[in-house]
């Protein structure tokens, strides 16, 4: 069935104006854009006046296998019991209005992100598609080993610990080949340390360039693109040569290295919510005494740094993708990251581009994250002007995911899990 969508302000992900526009959707795709459409016979209606109508939004990070509040009860599920308590989260996600998120990286022995990713595309569960890196690899006492948390007597050969640690290139080598063959379409890897991890410091690199180089180009060679998880200069800038397609994080870079990211064409996944929400707080907060006391230390370290580091980001031309953490917060809230952005510097209409139109450029997508005849109907819609206020983006009403309504301001949630 068509769907007519009428009454609404429309912005194409690009553009610095919002204009009235009427939408005809068929066959999943945008079929028309005009001012005055007919409706084909027993086409469906949907009056949106008083919104603004958008593409889908894109969250190019996100973990959603990884549920707060973390303890030893949520380590102990197995991956079957993270997956399951995953529908929910997917389900949240695109009711945000994310229709596209990429998971980067689960801390699961198995895979388990790679079948949500498929039992969404199959229809089996409700959420947003997924681009997905199914773990982070890490050099042993790097961001992505945790077997400092575990006693002496239980670091011996375990699947669980081992699964995506890497040394050497030959062992690097092995670990990317392993993911593609289990079916990524990313690859993940830790360049630096980071503030959850407890043998190592967000700021120094924990790869080699020899090692980046290896990981980066075995990836290449095999048509898959890869991300670093890097706080520090030293870890962007090898991460750069190597030639990843973005940075996740960033928020420590130098003015001098985010030039050389704009230069190279590098991406950067800011994950502001995440990170300045805690640092923005006082030292008295009791967020700081509930932390464990590896990582209120180096948070207390890097304060400061990373306040200065986020004006940076909205001072240089790099090309912002919108990504959030999500996992290490509550998922539901990951909108957010949208008046964190804006309560830095950057732009509403950057940051809403970066949700959309840059968002699928560094994904690679090239039919959504636009409002043009012929593209995929992820659209979403929401109260009032997002690039006037940019709060309005957490009241998204209206969900469209290719052609399929989920949400309407009219009745509510409309697919049913």
């Amino acid at each position: 069935m068509a769907i007519l969508i009428t009454g609404a302000n429309v912005w194409d992900g690009i553009s610095e104006t919002v204009t009235p526009r009427q939408v005809l959707v068929g066959d999943g795709r945008i079929q028309r854009i005009g001012d005055s459409l007919e409706a084909p016979p027993e086409a469906q209606l949907i009056d949106l006046s008083g919104h603004t109508l958008t593409p889908g939004f894109m969250d190019c990070h996100v973990h959603v296998t990884v549920h707060p509040p973390f303890g030893p009860g949520a380590a102990a599920d197995s991956s079957v019991a993270k997956a399951l308590k995953s529908l929910p989260v997917l389900r949240a996600l695109l009711m945000n209005g994310f229709t596209t998120v990429r998971d980067l990286a689960c801390a699961d022995v198995d895979y388990p992100t790679i079948d949500l990713r498929d039992a969404v595309a199959a229809g089996i569960v409700v959420g947003p598609r997924m681009l997905v890196a199914p773990h982070m690899i890490s050099a042993r006492g790097g961001h992505g080993d945790f077997s400092g948390m575990v006693a002496d007597e239980y670091q011996g050969p375990s699947r669980a610990l081992e699964l995506a640690a890497a040394d050497g290139c030959d062992e690097i080598r092995t670990r990317v080949r392993q993911e593609i063959r289990a079916g990524a379409d990313w690859i993940k890897f830790a360049a630096t340390g980071g503030f959850a991890s407890p043998s190592d410091d967000p700021g120094q690199a924990t790869y080699s360039q020899e090692e980046m180089d290896v990981l980066v180009a075995t990836a290449t060679d095999l048509g898959v693109p890869v991300t670093p998880h890097s706080y520090g200069d030293e870890g962007i800038r090898r991460a750069v040569r190597a030639g990843v397609r973005s940075i996740e994080h960033g928020n420590l870079a130098s003015a001098e290295t985010l030039r050389m990211m704009e230069d190279a064409g590098v991406f950067l996944v800011p994950t502001q919510y995440a990170i300045l929400s805690g640092a923005r707080r006082d030292e008295d907060d009791p967020m700081w005494a509930a932390m464990p006391e590896y990582a209120r230390r180096k948070a207390q370290k890097y304060r400061n740094a990373l306040l200065d580091a986020a004006e940076r980001v909205a001072a240089s031309n790099v090309r912002i993708a919108f990504g959030t953490d999500a996992g290490m917060f509550p998922h539901h809230e990951n909108w957010r990251e949208f008046p964190t952005m804006v309560s830095t510097g950057i732009t509403p209409l950057r940051a809403l581009q970066a949700a959309t139109s840059v968002a699928a450029e560094l994904l690679g997508l090239d039919d959504l994250g636009v409002i043009a005849e012929g593209k995929v109907a992820d659209l979403i819609a929401m109260p009032g002007n997002p690039l006037a206020d940019i709060e309005v983006t957490g009241q998204v009403d209206f969900v469209m995911k290719d052609g399929v309504i989920y949400r309407s301001p009219d009745s509510g949630v409309v697919v049913s899990p």
